[in-house]
């Protein structure tokens, strides 16, 4: 479904996805803009490839003039209920709304190292705060980072020169302050 993977590689509000017009849209600058987005101020999206991809595949249901999201028949949608909820019940999905795509594309970005001052423009949050609510990490993530503790592996060895032994003068520092 096009307009799932536009919402997933975006984070675009539904509001911001259904409304978007191809007057917003320039693909060859891989950018789109929201004129007014919730906050009340305009910003600008930046398309990755499957953005970009998937905007030229729903240019084919128009003509390049309007809303750029429409159904097969080149009819302008409003909302995503045709598809979205019939396809949450098919794959027996429960509490999901479409505001969880915003979730998951920010976490997405997180866990692919993106910082969250980055992650916050691209959502278009004014506080960081709130960036950070949107930031869910995984537990295979949260794991991973954990193993970067258990030590180096032959593929990644560590660099670290600092050894944690005490030294002479460490020693007299350790038994002064017990």
């Amino acid at each position: 479904m096009p307009e799932l993977d536009l919402a997933l590689n975006t984070g675009l509000r539904l509001s911001e996805m259904y409304g978007l017009t191809w007057e917003n849209v320039n693909v060859s600058r891989k950018v789109l803009t929201i004129p007014r987005s919730k906050n009340g101020e305009a910003r600008h999206v930046p398309l990755n490839a499957t953005a970009v991809t998937v905007l030229l595949e729903l240019l084919k249901r128009g003509d390049g003039t309007g809303r750029v999201i429409r159904n097969a028949k080149g009819l302008p949608l409003s909302d995503p209920r045709y598809w979205f909820e019939p396809s949450l019940r098919a794959a027996e999905i429960r509490d999901f709304s479409w505001h969880c795509l915003r979730h998951t594309f920010a976490s997405r970005l997180v866990m692919s190292g993106v910082d969250l001052r980055t992650v916050q423009e691209l959502l278009g949050h004014k506080s960081i705060a709130m960036t950070v609510r949107y930031s869910h990490l995984s537990p295979t993530h949260t794991l991973a980072a954990v193993e970067r503790l258990a030590g180096p592996t032959p593929d990644a060895p560590s660099d670290t020169k600092t050894s944690t032994s005490p030294t002479a003068q460490g020693s007299a520092e350790y038994s002064y302050v017990q």
